[in-house]
């Protein structure tokens, strides 16, 4: 293709596809795509690639709402993707290949149908990573910017909680036995609008203020360890941080008072584990309806400062 072509192609109308995607992420360095390593998002354009072969350029790029860490599993993981019109007749035409359902009924399926099939049929059958459905996105929809929330679920199973080695790799353990009330009492003191550069790994240019919304911990029917935490969004490793914090405290090592002093202090000057990447789900990310979508991008993409945290305490 010329460099003319390429650069008509780079303003052909697309149509945005809102995807709900499920990863198990034990094999995975993480989402973001890193050259010589197995990412989430490096499996899913390669799968894309062989979709719509010869169609591309440009290349779709999938835009994800919580780009997670190496080794963090993902059940209701939110990625957008934009297709142009030859795109779309790629997908479409891949139809008539398989029209038919096993018994002989008629599939008459939608490009977004069709998209998660294909995509899925590419991935194979034994895949640790799904797409789940697809759908046109509402106007104004981005995944990352138009975000109200992101919901985690840490599980660790402590001294009084049998093993399974089942779950393994969805579960952390420790030796320690842990005080259920005390973990809960260290996760709300953390909840409101704080920089928490201290329980964060600090990226260039990237700010670490965040709105925890909510942070609790309770035991499961099995008596595992569940950790829940709910926040606008999350810096590097602030998830897997803050539960080792907790943990720390209910192991001894931390006072309650040291949790809030750390967050405020903005360093972390006291030593504690940041849990495994492997006890972390991505459960669910919420967004607005669909007429406030616009607005909460604009909002989420301007920088926030310490003003603002100042303000939320007075």
């Amino acid at each position: 293709m010329s460099a003319e072509q390429v650069a008509a192609a780079d303003v052909l109308p697309t149509q945005r596809f809102r995807l709900a995607i499920a990863y198990d992420g034990t094999d995975f360095a993480g989402w973001a795509k890193q050259p010589g390593l197995r990412t989430v998002e490096g499996v899913l354009e390669e799968a894309l690639y062989r979709v719509l072969g010869k169609t591309v350029p440009p290349m779709p790029r999938f835009v994800v709402a919580g780009r997670t860490d190496a080794g963090v599993h993902a059940a209701g993981q939110v990625a957008h993707l934009d297709l142009t019109e030859p795109q779309l007749a790629k997908i479409t035409r891949l139809q008539g290949r398989h029209a038919e359902f096993h018994d002989g009924t008629p599939r008459n399926e939608t490009a977004s149908s069709l998209l998660v099939r294909r995509l899925n049929g590419v991935l194979g059958m034994d895949r640790d990573v799904v797409i789940h459905t697809a759908e046109p996105a509402a106007e104004g929809f981005d995944a990352r910017f138009s975000a109200v929330w992101r919901h985690y679920r840490y599980r660790l199973a402590d001294a009084d909680v049998r093993k399974d080695p089942i779950l393994r790799r969805t579960t952390s353990w420790t030796t320690a036995s842990l005080d259920v009330e005390l973990l809960h009492r260290a996760a709300t003191s953390l909840v409101g609008l704080h920089d928490f550069q201290a329980y964060c790994k600090p990226r260039p240019r990237a700010t670490t203020i965040r709105t925890l919304q909510s942070f609790s911990w309770a035991r499961d029917e099995a008596g595992v360890l569940v950790a829940s935490l709910t926040a606008d969004a999350f810096c590097h490793s602030m998830v897997r941080a803050l539960v080792g914090a907790c943990v720390a405290v209910g192991e001894g090592r931390m006072s309650l008072e040291e949790v809030v002093r750390l967050r405020d202090g903005g360093r972390r000057e006291i030593d504690f584990r940041v849990m495994p990447a492997r006890g972390l789900t991505l459960v669910e990310i919420g967004y607005p309806e669909p007429g406030l979508l616009h607005a909460r991008a604009a909002e989420t993409r301007q920088r926030r400062s310490h003003e603002q945290v100042e303000a939320s305490a007075e």
